[in-house]
């Protein structure tokens, strides 16, 4: 049987998996790391490990696919988006780790940007607001402080860009990565040379931008040695993790919706172009389109928190979400802003998370559905900003990543959202997405709405509890209303831990 080779560059793990030609895992095989955090605020992870974890994961799902008769056809892979990796001539990095998306380092950048231009000016080119996680800033972050490593780069690449620098030899950005970057001019699909200028930062060393379903080039001699591939072996260019997985959740066409809940969470309305709004962010979408979102920076990292802080990570998820499912709806009045890693845009980056109405009555089951909740009205609050801009309302969300698997979490965000979340049948969207690039790649299909016709499936509908979401209703805004006020606490928080971001 004919197969392909979906890699997924994550946060917290790179997976490869063997995929049938119509979206299915045949087999698929992970390997984890973690993320560095040096100082408050700052996020960092080895290329290196990146590279030797999907060669490891490649060496699994190779062995399988070679027992069991498998013919690897191409391979593609998507990745964390933003991650900025330098490399020299010879493709070695030039410094040993990489910034992060949810590394704010570059705010001092970011807030003399804002302090010098007007917003209004820029947003047609960059399609997005100026934001720590754009490489843009990272870029100026890393020429000013280590530029000894910025002398010697040759190309700015992406996680998924260097691990398949690594397989290849080649070097390329697709547009759904460049699309984030603030340095790409939306209307042309090209490097826009008055940010590079008004940024300061070169142009040659960015690298092409190509499109996620064409080739790149060829595994070659050592990379099939270090994997299992078999010397060349088309890859794909590929694309980033989250548009890659709206593809492969149905999310494809102008109208749709998304929600996205994997360390982040994401919601996202697909457009034909760019909507211009300073709280709103735009990602190219592999198909050709435009992805509306904004993003909460906790979600499943989230309940990651709580089963460290509350278990020292000896329950399983399973086990956690079963005690807050003992706990009623709304957790008796308890409210979790979840904001454990700041936020992206607004002047408030520097945002904390909290418990707020805590009792004697209260109980860890309670803390553990008051952190569930508090993920969905921060989405809930993110999805009527975009509402509001649009002038959307779609009637439904697909929900995808590893939430979509949560079955209790996607009853509180149904009733929450007070609509229906529709769940793909194969919950690894990002696997499957890769799977609809390597059928027009291959000539399989012949656009990529068509490939998802073939790939993706929907497997039930998950519908808002009544109940629950009258409670919900008239919670969410006591949510906002303590959102708004924390804010003038967070200077003080900064100061008082020597923390500034």
């Amino acid at each position: 049987m004919d197969c392909t080779i979906a890699l997924d560059i994550g946060t917290g793990s790179t997976r490869a998996a063997a995929m049938s030609p119509d979206g299915r895992v045949l087999t698929v095989a992970a390997q984890a790391y973690d993320q560095i955090v040096p100082t408050y605020g700052w996020s960092e992870q080895r290329p290196a490990d990146w590279w030797a974890s999907a060669c490891a994961a490649l060496r699994q799902v190779t062995a399988q696919a070679r027992a069991e008769g498998w013919c690897i056809q191409a391979v593609a892979a998507c990745g964390q988006m933003h991650g900025t990796v330098l490399v020299d001539a010879e493709g070695c990095p030039t410094r040993d780790t990489a910034p992060l998306w949810n590394d704010k380092r570059t705010l001092d950048h970011v807030r003399r940007f804002e302090a010098e231009e007007r917003l209004s000016d820029w947003l047609p080119i960059t399609a997005n607001p100026p934001t720590p996680a754009w490489p843009a800033f990272k870029l100026q972050w890393l020429r000013d402080y280590d530029p000894e490593a910025w002398a010697r780069t040759t190309h700015v690449l992406m996680p998924k860009d260097y691990v398949n620098l690594c397989l290849t030899g080649e070097r390329a950005m697709d547009w759904t990565d460049a699309a984030c970057s603030f340095l790409m001019d939306a209307a042309t699909g090209e490097w826009s040379q008055k940010v590079l200028d008004r940024l300061g930062l070169d142009r040659e060393k960015l690298a092409p931008i190509r499109l996620p379903i064409e080739i790149l080039g060829a595994v070659t001699a050592e990379a099939a040695e270090a994997t299992g591939l078999a010397r060349g072996t088309p890859v794909l260019v590929g694309g980033a993790d989250y548009p890659v997985a709206l593809l492969g959740s149905g999310v494809c066409r102008p109208g749709m919706a998304s929600e996205v809940a994997g360390t982040s969470c994401i919601v996202t309305l697909i457009a034909n172009a760019p909507v211009l709004d300073p709280e709103i962010s735009n990602v190219g979408t592999p198909e050709g389109n435009w992805g509306a979102f904004v993003l909460l920076e906790s979600g499943g990292d989230a309940a990651r928190w709580a089963r460290r802080a509350f278990h020292g990570n000896e329950l399983g998820y399973a086990e956690i979400v079963a005690m807050a499912e003992t706990a009623p709806p709304g957790a008796d009045a308890l409210f979790f802003l979840p904001y454990l890693s700041g936020e992206r845009l607004g002047a408030h980056r520097n945002s904390r998370a909290q418990f707020f109405g805590l009792a004697a009555g209260h109980t860890l089951s309670h803390m553990h559905r008051a952190v569930l909740e508090g993920v969905g009205f921060a989405v809930n609050r993110h999805l009527r900003v975009m509402e509001n801009a649009t002038g959307t309302r779609p009637d439904v969300l697909i929900a995808s990543g590893g939430g979509a698997k949560a079955d209790l979490w996607l009853r509180i965000k149904a009733a929450i959202y007070n609509r229906p979340i529709l769940i793909p049948e194969e919950p690894e969207c990002g696997l499957v997405g890769c799977a609809a690039l390597c059928a027009v790649a291959l000539g399989e299909a012949a656009d990529l709405p068509q490939a998802v016709s073939r790939t993706v499936r929907h497997g039930r509908e998950v519908v808002p509890d009544p109940a629950w979401a009258d409670r919900y209703a008239v919670m969410q805004p006591v949510f906002d209303k303590l959102y708004l006020q924390s804010q003038a606490l967070y200077d003080d928080l900064d100061h008082l831990t020597g923390n500034t971001l």
